[in-house]
This record gives C-alpha cells, sequence and structure tokens, in this order.
C-alpha cells in the first residue's frame, strides 16, 4: 500500500480512536469527507484509491474538490468548511509522520476557510413556546413522552445527541434535581432543572418500570429515539402548534432551535453570557455571543439608555419660586 492508505488508517484507529477518544459522530463525520476525497481523487487522477500517495492529494487538488462540493454537489459553504476541517485534521497528523512531503502538506493546511454569510439563529417567542408544549396530545404515551421531551429541551437546552442519549440514572429528581450529560468534545455538565419540570419528568418516569440504564425517551419498542425520529416528532407537533400560534408556520424549527430558545430565554433574563456558555457546553464564551446578535429587545434597551445628539447635557433649573421651593424638599 502507499503511504496514504496506512496513514489513513493509522489517523482513524490510533489519533481520532485511541489517542483523541473522538465521539462516533466525530468519526464518521471526518470518514465521509474522506471517503468523498478519495473517491475523487482515484477519479481525477485515474488511479487506484489504494495506490494514492499523499503527494497526490496536493492543494490544487483539494481545491478542486471543494470547488466540486459547493458547485457540483450543491453543499453549504458550512458544508464545505467542515469537508476541509476533516482534511486537515489528517494532514496535520501526517506531518509529524512523514516529514518529507512537508512541503506538500503545508500548502493543503494553508488552504483557508471560506467566509459564509451570517445569519441569526431562530429561536422560539414565549406564546410560541407555550403552543408547542400544548401540542402533543397527552392523553396518549407518545404524547406524554414529546411534551416531556420538548419541556427539557427548551428548558436545558441540550443537544438533539444529548436528548436521545439521555438514560434514567442521568437524571437526579431529589432536591437539588439535575440531568447529567455527556456532550459535544466528551465534556461532562450538570443542568439545573426547575420545579415544574422535574415534576413532569417524575411523572412520565413514573409510567415506566425500566433499569437506571434505560433511555428517557424510548421508542414503543424500547430503544432510543434517533436524530429523525426527534426531528419528525418536532415536525409534528410544530405543524399542530402553527394552526394556534402563526408565526411559528414562519419559521423553520429544528431540535438546535430548542437549544437557541433556552439561550434566549437566559440572556433576556439577564443571565451573564460566560454563565449561559457552561449552561450550553460551549467550548468558548464568544460562541455566545450569536445570541446577542440575535436579541433585538437587548439592542432596544442599549438605544434607549443613549441620549440623542440634539439634546445638550444640562442641570434642571425651576423657573419660579414655587417650583424651586417644592424641589428643595
Amino acid at each position: 500500500m502507499s503511504a496514504l492508505a496506512p496513514t489513513l488508517q493509522a489517523f482513524f484507529t490510533h489519533r481520532l480512536v485511541q489517542q483523541r477518544h473522538a465521539s462516533p459522530h466525530t468519526i464518521a463525520a471526518y470518514r465521509d469527507a474522506w471517503r468523498l476525497l478519495v473517491r475523487f481523487a482515484a477519479d481525477h487522477l485515474a488511479k487506484a484509491p489504494s495506490q494514492l500517495e499523499i503527494g497526490d492529494i496536493d492543494a490544487p487538488l483539494v481545491g478542486h474538490f471543494l470547488a466540486h462540493l459547493e458547485h457540483d454537489r450543491a453543499n453549504t459553504v458550512r458544508t464545505r468548511n467542515a469537508r476541509l476541517s476533516a482534511i486537515h485534521a489528517l494532514f496535520r497528523y501526517a506531518a509529524l509522520e512523514h516529514p518529507e512531503h512537508a512541503a506538500v502538506i503545508a500548502r493543503v493546511l494553508a488552504i483557508p476557510r471560506k467566509r459564509s454569510p451570517y445569519r441569526l439563529v431562530t429561536f422560539l417567542a414565549d406564546g410560541e413556546v407555550d403552543a408547542l408544549l400544548a401540542a402533543p396530545d397527552r392523553t396518549t404515551w407518545t404524547g406524554r413522552r414529546d411534551h416531556t421531551l420538548l419541556a427539557l429541551a427548551i428548558q436545558t437546552g441540550l443537544r438533539a445527541s444529548e436528548l436521545i442519549g439521555l438514560r434514567r440514572a442521568d437524571l437526579h429528581l431529589a432536591r437539588g434535581a439535575y440531568v447529567n450529560c455527556l456532550g459535544k468534545g466528551r465534556k461532562q455538565r450538570i443542568t439545573p432543572l426547575t420545579r415544574p419540570l422535574t415534576a413532569a419528568l417524575r411523572t412520565w418516569l413514573a409510567e415506566r418500570n425500566d433499569i437506571p440504564d434505560a433511555p428517557v425517551f424510548p421508542t414503543r419498542s424500547g430503544q432510543p429515539l434517533s436524530r429523525d425520529a426527534l426531528a419528525q416528532r418536532l415536525a409534528k407537533h410544530v405543524a399542530t402548534a402553527a394552526r394556534a400560534c402563526p408565526s411559528l408556520g414562519e419559521k423553520t424549527v429544528t431540535p438546535h432551535t430548542l437549544r437557541h430558545t433556552a439561550a434566549m430565554r437566559l440572556l433576556h433574563a439577564g443571565v451573564d453570557t460566560t454563565v449561559i456558555a457552561l449552561w450550553l457546553g460551549h467550548e468558548h464564551v464568544d460562541t455566545t455571543s450569536i445570541y446577542i446578535h440575535a436579541d433585538l429587545a437587548l439592542k432596544e434597551r442599549a438605544l434607549a439608555r443613549v441620549a440623542p445628539a440634539s439634546v445638550h447635557a444640562g442641570r434642571y433649573r425651576p423657573s419660579d419660586s414655587l417650583l424651586d421651593f417644592l424641589e428643595g424638599l
């Protein structure tokens, strides 16, 4: 085999799995990126994938591949940048293992991420949250499950993978109730629960007599919900809620929208952005600034504090002796 094949294998099995202890989602994303690139390079160079060399994956070829993603596969800029991150990750590893290819590797690592248009995050207003929580039919088992899941997502801001991966042992519903989850980047965090949500979770768990390792939100067969199932259930309830709250029909609501909603509710309550970052499990506090950009009410309050340019600072002086007397009391 050429240098590329064993390097790819070592990168996934040794670097990502053993050294980095990467999550299955990270491994799958990197795998998909390299599967696409290897096939593209093999077709472009008329070589078998197992015969590709590291030197074959040079900067011009990677550039053509990124253009192929955008123009031929109609991928977004974010997807293009995610594929490039996977390429950069392997080449940083290859730089240590194959210094003889340093020049090729350096040129690939120099390929920049592409800037994309900045879009404000979508979140739900209080009325929309109420309508969404009222949408599931709580006379049914699935309706009670979905209502509890939506309430937990909106209050805690858990990611979709964290929600569907919750086990009964992760919920601590005694005094000082909280949920414990292992989030993105293998970071463990605990999130407190309000009393109404704690009561709702107790009621939901009381319906089932499962072992501690059982999923909190299972399917009827007892298996954890999949991402697709979670998105499908959410879309169904959004369509129902839109009949009572038409503004919901104008928004694209995904499981991540509920996470944004939790962050915006904290921001509106005056919670500091550093605390919000810890609450959501953000690695960098700067990530939380997207919610400040989206908060029009916060900007309006800031604007109200700024005096108009035509108003000159001065001291009030009463124009009458009686008013002067009253002001002095």
